[in-house]
């Protein structure tokens, strides 16, 4: 059973994120798939989770020791269903995206920030990871494992004939042009019934009627050899008027929560890279649309951009028998970059609980203000935009002091003695 709850979690006025962590994690009545902060006041933090109840996780190995010196890492976040204004629409933050891997060795964000459904914006330094892989990982619970090819297992919602047909189509197009492994398609029995749903703070959340299906049928698909899963559900709870704002670039996308609690799901018991796509695009708009939503617009089927992201998504442990690049380690983070205004999330907290650079983006508004400021967090780099973001990289991966890039620069002074400051 999956359920939405809603918390307020006193925190007083230690807020270091370890601390802000533990508070929070100490509330749930379930198993968390996804959770993050809405609102932050003095004492007092809102916290929105998605629940599992029932076992589910098992346990997973410590990571092995990754050796100095390697990669410099980006994570990237742009949280989805929360209106972002780049990456909250159709991979309208490839570009940023892409900017930023130019920064380091490798950038590891989440799909929807490139994902625009016939639409995929994939590069050697792009590591398209699941949210859950990304909390895992920046928690230094994972390693990431780059992948040469991993094999795919597909789940498809039931439906009718016409729509599951061209599911079939676009896997076996994926298979021709991209040359993507498939192991198997596994259409489910029955509906699993995914639904959005909006929460007070106006974000959007997934409900999930059967995840008991969706988890038999990727049981069918990694006894078969699959190493990544695609699933493509249709979407239920949509409201035309919300759907067409979205495309004018005046609402949050609806799906991509309920996108963000099925991945959670099956990245929490298969410990696999996992991506969800809506089997139709649902539209309501007429005309040119906002250009951030427009792959979704000319798309029928959002699967196409999944199952070619899938391909190389780095894994989370190592699989016998498959060929994998060199583990890169929470270690090898030199910074984390998210909009300034969601930092209330899992990766940002373990971030700075580790003395990673955490670099906000104001320019990346979104429906929340829970900024360094409105946290009480201290390490927060802010910057205007993505464009400031990767220069600020740049300067953190080659050791050279922000404050000497900005000016005033002031003069260092000699320190008063101790006998000084005393008389």
């Amino acid at each position: 059973m999956i359920v939405n709850r809603r918390y307020h979690v006193e925190i007083g006025s230690d807020r270091r994120p370890g601390h802000v962590m533990a508070a929070i994690e100490a509330v749930f009545e379930d198993q968390p798939l996804r959770w993050f902060i809405s609102q932050a006041e003095p004492w007092r933090l809102t916290v929105e989770s998605t629940e599992y109840r029932g076992a589910l996780e098992p346990a997973l190995a410590e990571p092995e020791p990754v050796p100095a010196g390697g990669p410099a890492v980006v994570v990237s976040i742009i949280p989805t269903g929360i209106g972002c204004e780049i990456g909250g629409f159709a991979g309208d933050a490839a570009p940023a995206t892409t900017l930023l891997s130019r920064a380091a060795d490798y950038v590891v964000t989440n799909p929807n920030a490139v994902n625009a459904s016939d639409f995929v914006v994939t590069d050697e330094r792009i590591l398209y990871t699941e949210g859950r892989c990304i909390d895992l990982f920046t928690a230094g619970a994972v390693n990431l494992y780059r992948a040469r090819g991993n094999r795919i297992g597909v789940i498809i919602d039931a439906a009718d004939g016409k729509a599951v047909d061209h599911v079939f189509n676009l896997v076996n197009a994926a298979r021709a042009i991209h040359g993507v492994d498939i192991v198997g398609c596994v259409v489910t029995d029955e509906p699993v019934g995914t639904r959005c749903a909006r929460t007070p703070s106006g974000a959007y959340v997934g409900e999930v009627a059967h995840p008991e299906r969706l988890l038999a049928a990727a049981q069918q698909l990694v006894d078969a050899g699959a190493d990544a899963l695609a699933v493509t559900t249709n979407i239920g709870g949509l409201d035309a008027i919300d759907y067409a704002d979205h495309f004018r670039g005046d609402h949050p996308n609806p799906v991509g929560g309920a996108e963000a609690i099925i991945s959670h799901l099956l990245v929490n018991r298969f410990h696999l890279p996992v991506a969800h796509a809506p089997m139709v695009n649902f539209k309501c708009a007429t005309g040119v649309v906002d250009a951030r939503a427009a792959g979704e617009h000319v798309s029928p089927s959002g699967l196409a951009c999944v199952l070619i992201g899938l391909r190389d998504a780095p894994q989370i442990r190592r699989r016998p028998g498959r060929a994998r690049g060199p583990a890169i380690g929470i270690d090898n983070v030199v910074a984390l970059v998210a909009p300034a205004g969601a930092l209330g999330g899992v990766p940002v907290l373990s971030a700075l609980q580790r003395g990673i650079p955490v670099i906000g983006v104001r320019e990346n508004a979104c429906l929340f203000d829970v900024s360094a400021q409105r946290l009480g967090l201290t390490g927060i780099i802010e910057v205007g935009n993505y464009v400031e973001a990767a220069g600020t990289i740049l300067a953190l991966r080659s050791g050279i002091s922000l404050a000497s890039l900005r000016r005033p620069l002031q003069a260092l002074r000699p320190l008063q003695r101790a006998a000084d400051v005393a008389a």
